[in-house]
């Protein structure tokens, strides 16, 4: 992480900082502070600790990871190098914001669907912007989500071109099943009810019901009630899942709503950094 980090910064800077090297003398101190815009939940705060380690700037943390923020409240505090303050600025914000507007999505997502089922989860999806993936799924973490799989090994997941290939939901499940260790749980992503007791029946252990409406999404929980196997597997709900319609999906029972919206659509958390004191 911390070389992706040196990378943003390089990009970020280019060959140097011509305003900074023009305006600031080198061996000017200075403090400084990140302000919130507006209210959220705050994320990047460890992230920002860890770049300005890599500079040897002092880092104050006025608020952690998954505090609730309110416009005008400082997040941290740095003082040190004027020049690496300012090289820094642009990539720890821009990192601080984005992480910041997923966390206070999935909060607030979490707290809608929590209202409605107390013990369902909220997780992302692989639909995060490539070069981000950890950064985005960390934010989604801190507003309270569930990561679900940040590589293709995490978990052995068939989706519906496996299972085109394969021929059939229970022919993909046991071959797979075959293939991976025990240790790793295997879901199966469906896309009609009766696909789901399939899956169940071939020992899947998580259902991923795919773009089904909740009519649908209630059906196949019945239908799994019924076969006797709703105990045996974790029922996951995705695909078309918004705020104007979460509720509906978290009132079926299902075990797990994932959502690319909260990585794909998250608003960022307004913060910027302003000097305080040259020292």
């Amino acid at each position: 992480m911390i070389d992706i980090l040196r990378e943003m910064i390089r990009v970020d800077v280019g060959f140097e900082d011509i305003t900074t090297e023009a305006l600031v003398e080198r061996g000017t101190v200075a403090a400084a502070d990140v302000i919130a815009g507006e209210d959220g939940i705050i994320a990047g705060v460890d992230v920002a600790g860890i770049i300005a380690a890599e500079f040897g700037i002092e880092i104050e943390r006025l608020k952690m990871d998954g505090d609730p923020v309110k416009a005008g409240e400082r997040v941290i505090s740095l003082e040190g190098e004027a020049s690496d303050i300012l090289k820094i600025e642009r990539t720890m914000l821009n990192l601080m914001m984005r992480m910041s507007g997923i966390a206070t999505l999935t909060r607030s997502m979490l707290e809608r669907v929590r209202a409605v089922n107390p013990d369902i989860r909220i997780a992302a999806t692989r639909k995060t912007t490539p070069g981000l993936q950890w950064f985005e799924k960390q934010a989604v973490k801190i507003g309270g989500g569930d990561t679900h799989r940040f590589r293709l090994d995490d978990c052995a997941m068939i989706k519906d071109n496996h299972i085109a290939i394969a021929g059939s939901v229970g022919d993909a499940v046991r071959r797979v099943k075959e293939h991976v260790s025990f240790t790793k749980k295997v879901e199966v992503e469906v896309e009609r009810p009766g696909d789901a007791l399939l899956a169940a029946d071939a020992g899947a252990d998580i259902i991923l019901l795919d773009n089904m409406n909740p009519g649908d999404v209630r059906k196949a929980l019945e239908e799994l009630e019924s076969a006797g196997l709703r105990d045996r597997v974790i029922v996951e709900a995705s695909g078309g899942i918004k705020p104007e319609n979460i509720d509906l999906y978290a009132s079926t029972g299902v075990d797990v709503i994932s959502m690319g919206f909260i990585t794909t659509s998250a608003h960022p958390v307004d913060l910027s950094l302003e000097i305080r004191e040259l020292k």
